[in-house]
């Protein structure tokens, strides 16, 4: 479980990739502090399994599910990933209860640049709308921002200035992919609303996607 409050900005070091799977390794420094293989890393908002840690880098795997519906199976070299360890249960929890498991891919619409803030208007599939409301809460990149205003197959939000600066969002351009993950309070409420008209629970989209241990949730 993570807070959606990225920790690092890590830098893609190496990519190997073959058939159905990658194993990304990324240069890091705060993250690897107390870090351990086994570990569960957030990386672009996705939920991976640290296989490999080195001092100033770690490694994880991605299996073909997770590269098709995230923007991982995308990442280069050189690449900029917003990245925050798994919380702990003493934590603070300052931005919303992130699972790591990603909805979908949205893709930038629009970006505007304020004085001293940003916003901008991505979009995403539709089935994902119900999901989300004015001032309610969304992961873009495993960042938690809070929803400014909510359609029917786009929303947007406004970007601070110290998240600009802590992550990659300030360098997000219009037509960018990014990774999407609703309020998972939401998820719950769908499950203890969505009733047939015989009171029966009816069947739960499972749209989810992390690769934490085997790549689907």
């Amino acid at each position: 479980m993570f807070t959606g409050i990225v920790e690092e900005v890590g830098q893609v070091r190496a990519i190997q990739r073959r058939k159905g799977y990658q194993r990304t390794t990324v240069e890091a420094k705060r993250v690897l502090e107390d870090v351990s293989i086994g570990d569960s890393m957030s990386i672009d908002g996705a939920c991976h399994t640290v296989v490999e840690a080195e001092r100033r880098a770690f490694s994880f795997e991605s299996v073909s599910e997770t590269l098709e519906r995230t923007t991982l199976g995308r990442l280069k070299t050189g690449d900029r990933v917003n990245l925050e360890r798994s919380m702990k249960l003493s934590d603070r929890l300052s931005g919303h209860l992130v699972a790591g498991h990603v909805d979908g891919m949205g893709r930038v619409l629009e970006r505007r640049r304020w004085t001293d803030n940003m916003v901008f208007r991505i979009g995403m599939q539709a089935e994902l709308a119900a999901y989300l409301a004015d001032k309610g809460s969304i992961a873009v990149d495993g960042i938690s921002l809070t929803i400014v205003s909510a359609g029917a197959r786009d929303f947007s939000v406004t970007v601070i200035p110290h998240t600009i600066e802590a992550t990659t969002i300030g360098e997000r351009r219009v037509g960018d992919a990014v990774n999407l993950e609703v309020d998972l309070v939401a998820r719950y409420l769908e499950r203890l609303t969505g009733r047939t008209e015989n009171g029966n629970l009816a069947t739960f989209r499972n749209v989810g996607i992390g690769n934490d241990r085997e790549g689907v949730s």
